[in-house]
């Protein structure tokens, strides 16, 4: 058609580039929709937004001058907690029950009702808290490899202890004040259930028919396809992914198939300390501030799940940041988000171009 119309390769070449440009800036420029196949659900993306001038809320910038230890910071070696108990005078990572737990092992059952509009069902299960260190002022981005490998060692063990009895075994960190942490000493928290929670449940839904149509874990076909990576390694990929609704989230996972952090060999737990750091460090260095996020690891079912075939999951950790503009102004999901669906300010490939240029290294902070 070209040649028909008088055009020789350059010209061919160079209307090729302009296409692509005038597309890539419609992808960014103007909003459009995103579907994201882990929640069969839309994401709303509005980059020209972030043109807007900001009047809103601005948060306190986090703490920066953290004791290293505090007589009455309850997470500290050696200090009593709220209940009387007091913690050990531990040196690496440090595994309690919480003292306020959102689920018991005994709680009684509220019965059966066959009301449709009124169902209730049992919920039993733990709650632990794991301090990743013993010094309140470090994260762990700043922790040497070897002691991140721990924390992922003590993962695994959770995981594996709790995952014999309990469906669901859910790790997550809040980090920062701005995401709802009440303590800064480095900690997670790993709650067990007796019932699978809703987003596992859908995300077990969603692969599940993945893998029935394609015949291949879904996240394992992603890895291989993803461009937005912000950094990698010959075992993990961590990515700001298509379907991303924070401004920062990231996906984090192993190339190799892999159902549970458990499962992870002695190599791989030692990768994924080193990307960790990389990508923590990133995550500090975009606002040069400690940064906050909501992280939480998803694999495979545990419990009576133990026992049927979940080839259709990929151990995957989603990280959700809520800073947008600076270490003041974050991300609200409010109105549009609550009552309609979920909308970000900035495309995913800006996000993951921003990310990926950042510098992985903190001179001077490593333990």
């Amino acid at each position: 058609m070209f040649e028909a119309c008088g055009f020789n390769n350059v010209c061919v070449l160079l209307h090729c580039l302009v296409t692509f440009y005038h597309l890539s800036c419609v992808t960014l420029e103007h909003q459009h929709l995103r579907y994201n196949p882990l929640r069969d659900s839309w994401v709303l993306v509005s980059a020209h937004r972030m043109k807007r001038p900001w009047a809103g809320q601005v948060e306190r910038p986090p703490e920066e001058h953290i004791p290293r230890y505090d007589p009455n910071n309850p997470l500290c070696p050696g200090n009593k907690r709220a209940n009387g108990k007091g913690n050990p005078d531990y040196d690496s990572t440090f595994v309690f029950e919480n003292d306020f737990p959102a689920l018991q092992p005994d709680a009684p059952d509220p019965g059966s009702d066959q009301d449709p509009l009124f169902q209730s069902k049992a919920a039993r299960g733990v709650c632990k808290v794991m301090c990743f260190h013993p010094w309140s002022d470090v994260t762990l981005p700043l922790m040497k490899k070897e002691e991140v490998v721990n924390v992922i060692d003590k993962w695994a063990e959770l995981v594996e202890e709790l995952g014999t009895i309990y469906p669901w075994v859910q790790i997550f960190e809040n980090k920062g004040a701005m995401m709802g942490c009440s303590n800064p000493h480095p900690h997670c928290q790993v709650w067990a259930s007796n019932f699978l929670p809703n987003e596992p449940a859908l995300s077990d839904r969603c692969q599940r028919a993945y893998y029935e149509k394609h015949g291949e874990p879904m996240l394992l076909q992603y890895a291989k396809r993803e461009e937005r990576v912000v950094v990698e390694s010959s075992d993990w990929l961590a990515v700001v992914p298509y379907w991303a609704t924070w401004p920062y989230q990231t996906l984090l996972l192993p190339r190799r198939h892999v159902l549970r952090i458990s499962d992870l060999t002695t190599e791989e737990r030692e990768g994924l300390a080193a990307i960790m750091k990389r990508l923590l460090t990133k995550y500090d260095n975009l606002f040069e501030v400690s940064f906050p996020y909501s992280m939480g690891w998803h694999g495979a079912p545990t419990g009576p799940y133990l026992k049927e075939d979940n080839s259709h999951w990929q151990l995957h950790a989603h990280y959700y940041p809520p800073l947008l503009r600076s270490a003041t102004v974050k991300k609200f999901m409010v109105g549009y988000e609550m009552l309609a669906q979920e909308q970000r300010d900035l495309t995913p490939e800006q996000a993951a171009e921003k990310l990926r240029n950042l510098p992985e290294d903190k001179k001077g902070t490593e333990l």
